[in-house]
């Protein structure tokens, strides 16, 4: 299986600061320092919604985290919505019908009554596999080194996400995802401890995050679907940060017409994360 393995071998050398937060003695993800921008490092592939557009493998599933996983190094991105009952599962969507032999309102399900649905790949195809616990993901991403990039839906408390990564001491496989200053200042506030995904989508925003309190070294910065200019990556690597580029969307539609070469042209510019439906294109043209 080949799992992030250059991301692995960081983790034995790097120690942790312990520090108290709302009364809970955490330790700062190793995340912090594994993700401080650096030169000359290789360029990583974040799966969008763990896995899209994959025959017989639907999104925000781990058995698609698995399949992707074990042919290429990559993290990846997952969506946390909330049940009836309080459980957190994988979900993008409000409701089931898309990606699911359900219908409705996640919210009108008990997560035992989940239980009777299956997933549904991009095309259509029922399968076999179930709406994950996120728990039971974080708990697989912890026992096999896999990052995930965490998206939390509006149904969902970040408190609540942040309790089940310290409970299952996930801190070194998880980011927090966030999309303005508010949500990136509230979340630093509830878990310092951990690496967080911030909006930098132009130079007014980047002032707003340099300016926020919040340690650059807590901060990936997500630069958008819109490739922005050299100058601009540099900036932001400038503070120690690394840049997320999102090419879901028009840019992987731009490299499966014109190449996936790319990819590599997109890192070289200095796009340190590659964020896109296209894992197994993007990893080929990064290697």
């Amino acid at each position: 299986m080949k799992n992030v393995v250059f991301l692995l071998a960081c983790f034995i050398i790097f120690s942790c600061k312990s520090r108290k937060t709302e009364n809970v003695a955490v330790n700062d993800s190793n995340l912090l320092d594994l993700f401080s921008y650096k030169d000359n490092v290789k360029p990583i592939v974040s799966v969008h919604r763990g896995g899209k557009g994959i025959k017989n493998y639907p999104e925000n599933c781990l058995e698609t985290i698995m399949y992707i996983n074990d042919s290429i190094s990559a993290i990846y991105e997952i969506d946390i919505a909330k049940t009836k009952d309080g459980k957190l599962v994988l979900m993008h969507d409000d409701n089931l019908d898309r990606t699911s032999t359900g219908s409705g309102k996640l919210t009108s399900y008990t997560y035992k009554a989940l239980k009777q649905f299956n997933l549904v790949d991009d095309y259509g195809h029922e399968t076999t596999f179930k709406i994950p616990l996120f728990k039971d993901v974080l708990i697989w991403a912890k026992t096999n080194h896999v990052i995930l990039t965490i998206d939390v839906k509006k149904s969902v408390n970040v408190k609540d996400i942040v309790a089940i990564i310290r409970e299952t001491k996930a801190e070194n496989v998880s980011i927090i995802i966030t999309y303005n200053l508010k949500q990136a200042r509230l979340a630093y506030k509830i878990a310092p401890e951990l690496m967080l995904s911030v909006s930098a989508r132009n130079e007014e925003e980047l002032d707003w995050l340099v300016h926020s309190k919040i340690p650059t070294k807590n901060m990936i910065a997500f630069t958008g679907t819109r490739l922005s200019s050299k100058s601009f990556y540099q900036k932001v690597h400038q503070y120690g940060i690394k840049c997320m580029l999102g090419t879901l969307g028009n840019l992987d539609k731009k490299a499966k017409v014109k190449g996936d070469m790319l990819y590599k042209t997109w890192t070289d510019m200095g796009v340190d994360i590659i964020a896109t439906d296209r894992p197994f294109e993007a990893a080929a043209s990064l290697k």
